[in-house]
Formats: C-alpha cells, sequence, structure tokens
C-alpha cells in the first residue's frame, strides 16, 4: 500500500498516469524515475524536508553527532540492520535520521536481537554525552522506544532470568469515578523487580555502546565531517568509512538502490 502510495505521489509530481490515476497538467507530465519514487517514499515514511527551516550550525553539528552515535553504534551490532543512509536534513518531526534496512524477512526477534536494538537506540544520546559533553532532547524518542524494548523483553516476552517465563503484561481496566485505569494484575514487589530488570537492560546496552562509540571515536568524527559537508551519507560510503577506506565522492541513497540494476 505505501509502495502505491509513492508512485501516486511521484505521479502526481511528474503528471503521469499511475494506477488509474491522471494528473490533467500538460506541463508537469513526465516520466516517474526512481529518485521520484525514492523522495515520495521517503516522504511517506519520514515527513517531508524542511530545508526552509532555519538551523543554526551547533544545532546541525549535534545533529550529526547524534545520528553518527547511532549508525556506528549499529554497525558494531552483530544482529542489527545494516545502516542504508544517514541524513542530518530535517524531515518531519526529526532533525536527522539514520535509515537502515533489513537483509531478510524475519517473523520472529531473539533476545539478544531485541538488545542489541536497544544499544543501537541508544547510540545517539550516548554520543551527545561523549563528544559534547551534554546531551539533548533530540533522544527523547530512543529512549522511549528503548524502553518499551527493555519493558516487552522483562515483563511481556519472559526473556529476563531473574524474573523468568511469565508474562506480566495484561492487566484489568476498572471504572472509577468518571473513566477508565488500568489495574497491574500483579503485587508491588513484582512491579519492583521488573523495575530493577529494565533498569539493569538499558544501564548495560547504554555501557556497551558507550565502549563502541569510545573505541571507533575516529571514524564517528569522521562521519560528523562529512555530514556537516554533503549533509548525507550512503550506506556504502559508511560502510567505507567504517572499514578505514576513502570515502567516494557520491553514493546512492535512495530506498530502491538494491532495485536499480533490476
Amino acid at each position: 500500500k505505501r509502495l502505491q502510495t509513492a508512485v501516486y505521489n511521484a505521479a502526481v509530481g511528474k503528471g503521469a498516469t499511475v494506477f488509474g490515476y491522471y494528473v490533467d497538467d500538460p506541463e508537469r507530465f513526465g516520466i516517474v524515475e526512481f529518485d521520484d519514487i525514492n523522495n515520495a517514499m521517503m516522504k511517506i515514511l519520514a515527513g517531508p524536508e524542511k530545508r526552509s527551516r532555519v538551523t543554526l550550525k551547533k544545532d546541525l553539528y549535534l545533529t550529526a553527532v547524534h545520528e553518527a552515535g547511532h549508525a556506528v553504534a549499529m554497525f558494531n551490532l552483530k544482529t542489527h540492520d545494516p545502516v542504508h543512509q544517514i541524513s542530518i536534513i530535517p524531515r518531519g518531526n526529526a532533525n536527522g535520521l539514520t535509515w537502515t534496512r533489513p537483509v531478510e524477512d524475519s517473523t520472529h526477534w531473539t533476545r539478544n536481537e531485541m538488545y542489541e536494538q536497544i544499544v543501537g537506540l541508544l547510540g545517539g544520546r550516548v554520543a551527545e554525552d561523549l563528544f559534547l559533553q551534554d546531551i539533548s532532547t533530540g533522544a527523547s524518542n530512543d529512549i522511549e522506544r528503548a524502553t518499551k524494548l527493555a519493558r516487552n523483553m522483562v515483563a511481556r516476552f519472559g526473556m529476563c532470568d531473574s524474573i523468568g517465563p511469565i508474562s506480566y503484561d495484561g492487566g484489568n481496566e476498572l471504572f472509577i469515578g468518571r473513566d477508565y485505569q488500568s489495574t497491574k494484575g500483579y503485587s508491588e514487589k513484582v512491579a519492583g523487580a521488573i523495575d530493577d530488570e529494565m533498569k539493569n537492560v538499558i544501564e548495560r546496552a547504554y555501557k556497551q555502546c558507550r565502549e563502541i562509540l569510545r573505541r571507533d571515536e575516529a571514524k564517528l568524527h569522521k562521519i560528523v565531517d562529512f555530514l556537516m559537508e554533503h549533509e548525507t551519507m550512503s550506506g556504502a560510503q559508511f560502510v567505507q568509512c567504517m572499514n578505514g577506506e576513502e570515502i567516494s565522492a557520491s553514493g546512492d541513497v535512495s530506498l530502491l538502490a538494491s532495485f536499480n540494476d533490476d
């Protein structure tokens, strides 16, 4: 459905006929190309580019450090999807983005995969802390997602040895006063144990992420410098940097890059 919407949006920009839609504007008529579809896909997934937004250089640098932190952490995690693109161009509500693309489809997540997702999500906050000696609100969504993953590991999927293979995810709703409120189906002692284990997971992931970024500090700063100059780095350019190779002048940053030769 998203691909159909993307192709339609790309067609609207060129006045083409796709999936039965037609834009009656001869001056805008043209051929829908990969770049058009890619731009439409990115707009759907992350929102439109906001190049008109006036962004201070210090904020761009913070975003570059943040996104480079995500990317470097993800590169060093065996189960994490590979980095496809890094950008400091604002889109939607995000100041920057680090895109990943799965190599293969999977219907299950293992405990280690979920844990390494948390490590990757903390990369931006850890990079700010390490290399800017300060932290920002830019990591708010990352922290929310990491916390939710940690809670699911501990309380929903039974992946914590001390808690055991028990699900504490469910609760009951009671009508109190004028509204329904959720109640826990377990004791305060169990709630405390869940909180402790969630904190342990997050702290362990934070420590591991910190070690990764310290080890690859020079490469991270090289990525930051590249982003400050070019705004966007392709997955191929990123791998070149992480492998200590010279970064090529251009790289395919299309979400459809793997289809270009078909």
